[in-house]
């Protein structure tokens, strides 16, 4: 399995980024998606996960700004990110949830894989 993010840089408050995850390994459009964020000094902070089928869960502090989105024919997931505000600056990498013993799939972790992730700096 291999996760690999792209997309990151810099961007001013209010401005937008659109990162990338390439998925290999795996049949991907079986499995639900997550994207995770770790800023400096702070725990990794949930941020998205998309369904096989599409449906996408959100955290507040994303909501009506990021949209999550994949295509199952590419094996690409993406995260469009828009008013970009300087608490968004983080690393942030797509990761693949862990099934529980109890079946349920682990949207917010832990997680099975991850990618290394991708920088983002929104900053003026």
């Amino acid at each position: 399995v291999q996760l690999v993010e792209s997309g990151g840089g810099m961007a001013q408050p209010g401005g937008s980024l659109r990162l990338s995850c390439a998925a290999s390994g795996f049949i991907f459009s079986t499995y639900a998606m997550t994207w995770v964020r770790q800023a400096p000094g702070s725990g990794p902070e949930w941020v998205a996960s998309i369904l096989p089928g599409g449906f996408v869960h959100y955290a507040a502090a994303v909501q009506d700004r990021f949209t999550a989105s994949r295509d199952n024919a590419k094996d690409t997931l993406y995260l469009q990110m828009n008013s970009l505000k300087p608490e968004d600056t983080a690393l942030y990498y797509c990761a693949r949830p862990s099934r529980g013993t109890d079946g349920v799939i682990r949207l917010q972790g832990p997680y099975d894989y991850r990618g290394q992730g991708t920088q983002v700096t929104v900053s003026s």
